[in-house]
């Protein structure tokens, strides 16, 4: 490139890109680009010059080489400044890579990158934002400069004097930059000498020296045209292959974002089996979590129900104690306290008829005994109805209801099993209580005027209906009681292995239903 082979260059850079791009190294990448760049820069193709350069400096951005991003920013700046004339994004882009280059701390580049912004504020006539540049580079310029940097580096001294009217040091700077461009044969940078002097000159109303330095000028300009035609002839049979070098570079893009594609691609299914597999994991913690709670859920509710069985077994033996305690209290006044009063009043009447006498105490003495023996079987009644006993369970419920109507409440009897059937003696006496139970509870909460009792016999099972026209009550809200309750009574269905149902809300009354396997006489 630098001998002006630039077919060869183009050649070789592309191979170099090829490569660089199979390697996947970005840094590599962009100094290709950069060079492609260069390229058409120095070809005179400013337009495919800046397309490369910017595709350089995204590559050279996945880098961490300031150097190179400061070169970068810095021939960006030179095809907006110089060539397209867009000083505003020239400044911007030599600015940073005056950024990268202080960052580096290299003191060559920061001297170029200034000089640079330097021409380009005086090029379009801001000496004030130029100046802090230029003072800088005055300073250095020792250190940094070379025979071509000294032609400009005096120009813009020279213009800057101009700007301020200080004519014999813008002479001074401006004979100077053109006595160096001249020994340095430097074209390019006389050039402009020659102009910004007849510039200074015309100002200055200097104006035949002023035409001599843009006669120069232009005779210049015109040689530097017409080596650029040369150059581009030199190279006019590659010109198409230009074109078709262009696409091969768009193409090893192409595979390069094929080729990156396929690996994003990659990572991403990578990524994908990753989340699956997380997930997966995380599914099986979850429902083994849920699993053994579950487990556990079951164990407590089946510890719950075994002391659920367990409190019904207890009061359905307690209950049970109780009935056959009555039984037996029932049993012994009947059978004994009562026979002993009757034999005493018998024997106290057999004294009175044989002594013929009938003294105050022996006629109060026979009249206590009766009245005790009437209450004792009262008692025996109460504690087990003689019904219940010597007829069977329907005879007893039914004088039950007879009973317990009065003029505040009426207990509606029915059944289709004929009165004289029997059941088991114990069964009976459990059913009857039950029942006598759940009147009592009628009478004593429900405040009702109406009640119904139905009892059905269907398939060994017997159903009991008790409803009654009361209050009523909401029917999560009720509790075990003291003594013989609701829920005693659902434990003790429950241990017959029946089924026990409260149908009730406020102010629509009760209704309880009995479902319970009948236990024949054996």
């Amino acid at each position: 490139m630098k001998s002006e082979r630039f077919e060869e260059s183009l050649i070789l850079s592309r191979q170099a890109l090829g490569s660089a791009v199979i390697l996947k190294d970005n840094n590599l990448i962009a100094l290709n680009y950069n060079t492609i760049a260069a390229n058409f820069d120095e070809l005179g193709e400013f337009e495919k010059a800046l397309f490369y350069y910017k595709k350089a400096i995204i590559y050279a951005n996945k880098t961490t080489n300031s150097h190179l991003k400061n070169w970068l920013y810095n021939n960006l700046g030179n095809i907006h400044c110089f060539n397209k004339k867009e000083y505003n994004k020239g400044i911007y882009y030599y600015k940073k890579s005056l950024a990268y280059s202080t960052k580096i701390g290299d003191s060559s580049e920061i001297f170029l990158t200034k000089f640079n912004i330097t021409w380009a504020y005086f090029d379009i006539r801001k000496f004030d934002l130029g100046l802090p540049y230029l003072n800088y580079i005055n300073k250095y310029q020792e250190k940094n400069s070379d025979k071509s940097t000294l032609v400009i580096l005096n120009m813009l001294n020279g213009m800057y004097q101009s700007h301020i009217n200080n004519s014999k040091k813008a002479t001074f700077y401006f004979e100077k930059a053109i006595k160096l461009g001249q020994e340095d044969k430097d074209k390019t940078d006389l050039s402009y000498a020659h102009q910004e002097y007849s510039f200074f000159l015309f100002k200055i109303k200097k104006f035949k020296k002023a035409y001599e330095n843009l006669n120069a000028y232009n005779k210049i300009t015109n040689e530097l045209k017409n080596e650029e035609k040369l150059k581009k002839l030199n190279v006019l049979g590659i010109n198409l292959e230009i074109d078709e070098y262009k696409r091969e570079i768009d193409h090893i893009k192409t595979e390069y974002k094929t080729s990156h594609q396929l690996l994003l691609e990659k990572q991403s299914k990578n990524r994908l089996i990753s989340i699956a597999i997380i997930s997966a994991l995380l599914l099986v913690i979850v429902f083994s979590y849920l699993y053994f709670q579950n487990i556990q859920l079951k164990q407590k509710n089946k510890l719950k129900e075994i002391e659920s069985k367990i409190q019904e077994n207890i009061i359905t033996a307690s209950v049970n104690g109780q009935e056959m305690e009555r039984k037996r209290i029932a049993s012994f006044l009947h059978d004994n306290i009562s026979a002993l009063l009757s034999s005493a009043a018998l024997h106290l009447t057999v004294f009175s008829s044989k002594n013929d006498t009938n003294s105050e105490e022996i006629t109060k003495t026979k009249s206590i005994l009766i009245q005790t023996h009437y209450k004792i079987r009262d008692l025996s009644h109460q504690l087990l109805p003689s019904l219940l006993a010597r007829f069977g369970l329907f005879y007893a419920l039914n004088d039950l209801c007879e009973s317990n109507s009065n003029s505040s409440i009426h207990f509606d009897y029915s059944t289709n099993v004929n009165n004289e059937t029997r059941y088991n003696e114990e069964y009976e006496m459990k059913m009857y209580f039950i029942v006598s139970e759940l009147l009592n509870n009628i009478i004593k909460h429900s405040k009702a005027n109406k009640a119904k009792i139905n009892l059905k016999e269907i398939d060994s099972h017997l159903h009991i209906s008790v409803k009654d026209n009361g209050i009523g009550f909401e029917i999560n809200n009720y509790q075990t009681i003291e003594g013989f309750g609701l829920n005693q009574i659902k434990a003790r269905i429950n241990t017959m292995g029946g089924k026990f149902r409260i149908i009730s809300s406020t102010n629509n009354g009760t209704t309880i239903k009995i479902i319970a396997p009948i236990e024949y006489k054996t």
